[in-house]
């Protein structure tokens, strides 16, 4: 069955690559056409190369093209994704920074509150050019799949304002449901772990849940395991468990006073509603930092950052990296290809959908965009109807909901009276800030992000008037400097690779011997393992960085160019598998025992630890390794080395 799918925003790293490996899972998609598009040529070209790497790795008879021009990608599709971030890290940035000299601490920024009302501005302009593509140059039965975020802003903007039958699709209710698998596990179990007499152990596929409501919204309505309804459980299980208590309070409290377990995580939800971050004193203790998601101030911006570097820095050796098989074992859960695969080839599938309300949930209004389960099939996507929310659950998605309007129509239309509204009208917007506060906000966001808000061209001169007259009279209000309740710095490449090294035990080589300067070699790949070679300077570790290994090689070859062999020797207390752990500066060439393990020519600076390792065999006792770096530009001369 040969498919054309369409990714719009395919430079987005790692989505796009797990969302393709998913659908080629499916058999009859296995000969399918990717076109791939995005207006960042570079990300564009760094995926659509991973994606070849894994078709050809597979053996398979798919293919990639990439462009940047979207209408040639989205010609004849079948299938439309979305998974942009219109402005990219850029923008984002000035989602959570902005709004953090007025008092208002995010965690995530991209579904409410401010941060999400203002890439909903960014993002719907660009989605309703999508939808007039999808429209003019796509198959008569395309479906466009929406990914990007905020979900509920952008299907309500494609169905209602750009004539595309659109479904929203996000992990979040997957997410709780293990969750809650793990907490009925715990309560059945009463004690008892595995391998004792009596346990149970409980899997999602047993627990059936029935999950309602806005995205990043829905609640768990209800919950059944073994024949019995375990939803007035919840409560009891989750403020026992030994992790969710400490993670996921905020998650817990709204449990406690309304009922019902909620999506999305603990720093999501944080932000959705008036209550748990308005006090900067009081912020930490909703939270929790053992990861981003769990509140820190702008962690998702940090993750992404932190992400978008360390791709970019070892996008070569995942390009020459093992192959990864494709097969329906490694199939991922995102829904995206259990739609196509139902609607192509008519196996059942079910799942929770973001689409409009038409009175599935009867409380909610008609016109929302809602998350509800549905099933997929031949004859389409078909949603059964939910029925009323409980009372305080659809109170709480309503409020919400009159947000999402608002900002969508001021996307719409470039009203900046509706733009302001709905910011005023946000819980944590407006429990945190006055309405001079919110309008002045909205000015300063309006003018940071002028270059992605094409429908607001006109009203920018006035909110820049506005704010130069505040700052002339005084009456600025954006002036608070802290970097928020809960920031925690993003992390170099150099960190994270370190962090790398530790948690995988890769053991630090503290020290080589280096032979004389080399001449230049033209082709690292055909250098031999030296024999008989003097190595007469012993290099240590840099007392400065600590334990992560850094060779200097400067400190004896400074400014000159060429190559050096570095020579040492690890112990290992018995034979077997085990890795060489390099980051090099420049291009390298390694030998273990005198067999070649690693070479890449074309390896850069600056130096990051843990980038390539190397699969290896040591030997019982004593492993000659031998390393050949060879200059690049520069002074960049060097090497982390660890092993295990």
């Amino acid at each position: 069955m040969s498919i054309k799918i369409a990714f719009i925003g395919a430079g987005s790293l790692t989505f796009t690559r797990g969302l393709f490996r998913d659908i080629l899972t499916v058999p009859e998609f296995r000969n399918a056409r990717f076109s791939f598009t995005d207006i960042n040529r570079k990300y564009l070209d760094m995926t659509a190369d991973l994606c070849r790497k894994d078709i050809a790795d597979n053996h398979l008879p798919a293919t990639v093209s990439a462009t940047t021009n979207r209408r040639q990608a989205i010609e004849g599709a079948d299938f439309v994704i979305s998974c942009v971030r219109i402005g990219g890290l850029k923008a984002f940035k000035t989602d959570i920074e902005i709004p953090l000299k007025y008092g208002v601490d995010q965690c995530v920024g991209d579904t409410l509150c401010i941060g999400g009302i203002m890439y909903g501005q960014r993002n719907i302009a660009s989605i309703l050019e999508f939808c007039r593509d999808i429209r003019e140059v796509a198959k008569p039965d395309c479906v466009f799949l929406n990914y990007a975020n905020p979900n509920a802003m952008n299907t309500w903007a494609a169905n209602h304002f750009g004539g595309i039958q659109t479904i929203g699709l996000c992990h979040g209710v997957m997410g709780g449901h293990h969750q809650i698998t793990e907490v009925i596990r715990l309560l059945v179990n009463n004690g008892r772990k595995p391998g004792d007499r009596g346990y149970r152990p409980v899997t999602p596929d047993q627990v059936d849940i029935i999950c309602a409501g806005i995205n990043h919204q829905t609640w768990y309505t209800r919950i059944q395991y073994d024949g019995r309804d375990w939803t007035g459980r919840m409560l009891e299980g989750f403020e026992r468990h030994p992790v969710y208590a400490r993670t996921e309070k905020v998650r817990i409290d709204m449990l406690r006073r309304f009922g019902y377990y909620s999506t999305e995580s603990n720093g999501h939800l944080s932000e959705y509603v008036a209550w748990y971050r308005k006090r900067p004193a009081e912020i930490r203790n909703w939270i929790d930092l053992s990861s981003w998601i769990n509140g820190e101030t702008g962690g998702y911006l940090r993750v992404c950052t932190e992400g978008r570097n360390w791709f970019e820095k070892t996008f070569r050796e995942n390009l020459r990296a093992e192959p990864r098989p494709i097969s329906p074992e490694t199939r991922g859960h995102e829904h995206g290809s259990y739609i196509m695969e139902g609607l192509k080839t008519g196996r059942i599938y079910r799942g929770h959908f973001n689409v409009v309300n038409n009175g599935c949930i009867t409380n909610l209004p008609d016109d929302a965009i809602v998350e509800v389960p549905g099933y997929v099939d031949h004859n389409g996507i078909n949603i059964p109807r939910v029925g009323d929310l409980p009372l305080g659950c659809a109170a709480v998605c309503n409020v919400s909901i009159q947000v999402q309007r608002l900002a969508v129509q001021a996307a719409v239309h470039g009203d900046v009276a509706l733009l302001k509204q709905a910011a005023m009208l946000d819980p944590l917007t407006g429990a945190v800030c006055d309405p001079n506060e919110i309008s002045q906000m909205v000015d300063e966001m309006l003018i940071a992000q002028a270059e992605w808000l094409p429908q607001y061209r006109r009203a920018l001169p006035a909110a820049s008037a506005r704010l130069s007259q505040a700052r002339r009279n005084r009456t600025y209000r954006g002036t608070q400097k802290g970097k928020g309740a809960a920031r925690i710095t993003t992390a170099t490449v150099h960190k994270r690779a370190s962090d790398w090294l530790k948690a995988h035990g890769a053991r630090i080589i503290p020290a080589f011997t280096a032979s004389a300067l080399q001449p230049p070699v033209r082709d690292l790949r055909k250098l031999a393992c030296p024999v008989n070679l003097a190595f007469p300077t012993v290099i240590k570790t840099r007392p400065e960085s600590g334990s992560v290994g850094f060779i200097d090689v400067r400190a004896i070859h400074n400014k000159q160019h060429g190559l050096v062999f570095l020579h040492t020797t690890v112990q290992s207390a018995k034979a077997g598998a085990g890795k060489l752990v390099l980051g090099p500066d420049g291009p390298f060439k390694a030998w273990v025992n005198g067999k070649a393990v690693a070479c890449h020519p074309d390896a850069t600076n600056p130096a990051v630890p843990g980038q390539y390792a190397k699969s290896v065999t040591w030997k019982r006792g004593a492993n000659d390794v031998v390393v050949a770096v060879s200059s690049n530009r520069g002074n960049a001369w060097g090497l982390y080395a660890a092993a295990k």
